[in-house]
């Protein structure tokens, strides 16, 4: 595909908040053209197969996605009515310091039966999209590359922009020293579901009993020195394989930047331990996430500077997945307000 031409506003980053940009910019008449250094879109709303030659996808990114605004809820609608995604549950198990179990209520968690790259797929579809497309430098201009774009986005987190940003855009001092915490997500493949029963130390009640509100949908791993989260891509993706994904601690993470398959072990052992399993997985898989989560999210939505730079994501509030699609949404509306399309 062509490069982007300086009537293009550019979006830099092709996961959800980069392609929600788009999507906006182009529902305005503004010529957009998003730029991804991967072979496709998705960014942390990644489902890849695993292992390779499975011809399964498993959600190595985000866990879930839940919906509180008004116009995103009426996006996930749209999923559900094309059976993109689905309702999943609102009561996750929680394990606490102290070892014991309960169940937590909340927000509906929403899943995708096909992965949830399947999303952003859907709201790329007809836009000019460039992957396999590694962008080094924004400058003034705006400019990409040394190209002129009309205007510029980078839907990315905050370290990973900073390295793009020449020092006198007003955009780089935004994203300067921005901390953000690290994740390994270990996707675990077993011979078959033996954690469908399971009666944990601690807890009021077994979880997976008859009632389908105790089955063991996903956890919260509370204090732990190695696991934050453990989800069951079997029940979230509706297809009951039996595959767990455990999202690492940061502090385990960060032991593991340069050598993510080092996490493998110590991440299965905890997931063993903590649900009391028998079986050892047949498969392992570790993807690392440099940047998973900011350390303290920017005040705001989005940003937009006079030299027509914008950054958005899900660094813009909560770190969601709503978020995201919200901030970039927010953002291609402002620059084609800006632009006076």
């Amino acid at each position: 595909m062509s490069a982007p031409d300086e009537q293009d506003v550019v979006v830099v980053g092709g996961g959800i908040s980069g392609v929600a940009c788009a999507r906006a910019l182009a529902g305005r008449g503004t010529p957009v053209r998003v730029l991804e250094r991967a072979h496709r879109v998705g960014g942390r709303l990644s489902s890849k197969p695993v292992p390779a030659d499975a011809g399964r996808v498993v959600d190595l990114g985000a866990a879930y996605f839940t919906v509180r605004d008004e116009e995103f809820a009426a996006v996930a609608e749209s999923w559900r009515q094309r059976g993109f995604a689905v309702p999943w549950t609102d009561t996750l198990a929680s394990r606490e310091p102290d070892g014991s179990w309960s169940l937590k209520s909340g927000p509906e968690r929403w899943c995708a039966p096909a992965g949830l790259r399947t999303l952003v797929d859907d709201l790329a579809r007809d836009l000019r999209i460039s992957s396999g497309h590694t962008v080094t430098s924004v400058g003034p201009g705006p400019t990409v590359d040394g190209r002129a774009a009309r205007a510029v986005v980078l839907a990315m987190p905050d370290p990973q922009a900073a390295r793009l940003l020449a020092p006198a855009l007003r955009a780089a001092s935004v994203v300067a020293d921005r901390a953000w915490s690290p994740v390994i997500s270990v996707a675990l493949g077993y011979g078959h579901r033996s954690w469908e029963h399971l009666s944990l130390p601690g807890s009021s009640s077994p979880i997976g009993v008859l009632s389908s509100t105790l089955r063991l949908r996903a956890a919260f791993v509370n204090g732990h020195p190695d696991v934050d989260l453990i989800a069951d891509d079997g029940d979230r993706r509706g297809d009951l394989a039996p595959v767990l994904v455990a999202h690492s601690t940061a502090e385990r993470a960060r032991r593991h930047l340069d050598d993510p398959d080092g996490a493998i072990a110590p991440v299965v052992a905890a997931v063993t331990e903590l649900l009391g399993l028998s079986d050892a997985p047949a498969w392992t898989h570790a993807h690392r996430w440099s940047y998973a989560s900011p350390a303290e999210p920017h005040d705001g939505e989005f940003s937009l500077d006079d030299d027509l730079v914008g950054l958005c994501g899900d660094g813009w509030g909560s770190p969601k997945v709503e978020t995201a699609w919200r901030s970039g949404t927010l953002l291609g509306r402002a620059i084609a307000d800006r632009l006076g399309a």
